[in-house]
């Protein structure tokens, strides 16, 4: 491509990209920290904690979550709008080739009608291809950026609960110490704790829907024989009100117990009770489906 032509092709690329429309898109660019190597690194230092105090804490697994699922998002958009700006490139190019032709050089043109009326169409779909793409790139510059300043924020919110649960270590070590460490024991693999809850539990409430306890090679406390899942519905449903006003009713008996049977945490209707953070009720982010997220099942984690 000759040097002239090359230059002319650089200044219509150079007119879309720097368009005020997409001004914006300059702090995309500038340097900050990767934030997925961020979340990796926090990821490592979080399982450890969860590992310390005998299970996974569930205020600091909401966050991460959180911030796993922001950080993806903002990788997204970042993507789009990168594939968006190759589209401008090309469209300038196309742009170029097409050739110039105005509407003053429509009036005087001396050769073929039908060539010059079919420059002209394509001049005025490429002009408004150009608005188009250029409110895309605009958009995608405005939400990829709030994209990664929600994620951002979410690697900073981890940041924090990992260092707050580090801070609150000796109290929470002295809970652990209290009910001490239990191995599953018997052929149904549950700690004596677990079985004790969950005799407690069939005594009290029925179970129409059934129950679950061991899963073999769940890396969670249910693997480990410290879990047990109490079904309100089937089929992943919402429960009846009845079946509601009764998982209502267990995930409250097992707070007001969870001193004497050693009860770690509670999950019930897309909400946890974490008992070594002494935080309360805190609500959990979708995790994708009723019984993922403990809509139709009340779940019970012993120390």
């Amino acid at each position: 491509m000759r040097p002239a032509r090359s230059a002319m092709l650089l200044a219509v690329v150079a007119g879309l990209l720097l368009s005020p429309a997409v001004a914006g898109a300059a702090p995309l660019v500038a340097a900050r920290p990767d934030p997925e190597a961020e979340l990796k690194k926090l990821t490592l230092e979080a399982k450890k904690l969860n590992e310390r105090y005998r299970g996974q804490v569930q205020s600091l697994e909401e966050t991460r979550v959180q911030a796993s699922k922001a950080t993806t998002n903002a990788k997204g958009l970042k993507r789009a709008l990168t594939e968006a700006e190759k589209e401008i490139v090309r469209f300038a190019q196309t742009s170029y080739m097409s050739g110039p032709l105005d509407n003053g050089g429509l009036l005087g043109f001396q050769g073929d009608g039908a060539i010059a009326l079919s420059q002209a169409a394509t001049m005025s779909y490429l002009a408004s291809q150009r608005a188009v793409q250029l409110d895309r790139i605009k958009d995608l510059v405005k939400r990829a950026k709030t994209a990664e300043e929600t994620a951002d924020a979410k690697i900073v919110k981890l940041k924090q609960d990992i260092a707050d649960l580090k801070r609150q270590r000796v109290r929470i070590e002295k809970l652990l110490a209290k009910y001490g460490f239990q191995t599953p024991s018997g052929s149904g693999g549950l700690t004596p704790r677990t079985v004790t809850m969950r005799n407690l539990v069939l005594q009290n409430f029925p179970m129409p829907y059934g129950y679950g306890c061991l899963r073999p090679g769940d890396p969670g406390d249910h693997g480990s024989g410290r879990a047990c899942d109490f079904m309100m519905s089937t089929g992943g449903r919402v429960p009846t009100a009845e079946a509601l006003e009764r998982g209502n009713r267990l995930a409250q008996w097992a707070i007001d117990n969870s001193n004497r049977l050693g009860v770690m945490y509670i999950i019930w209707q897309q909400k946890y009770y974490d008992v070594r953070t002494g935080a309360g009720w805190r609500l959990m982010s979708d995790r994708g489906g009723n019984t993922a997220n403990h809509i139709d099942h009340v779940h019970i984690s012993m120390f």
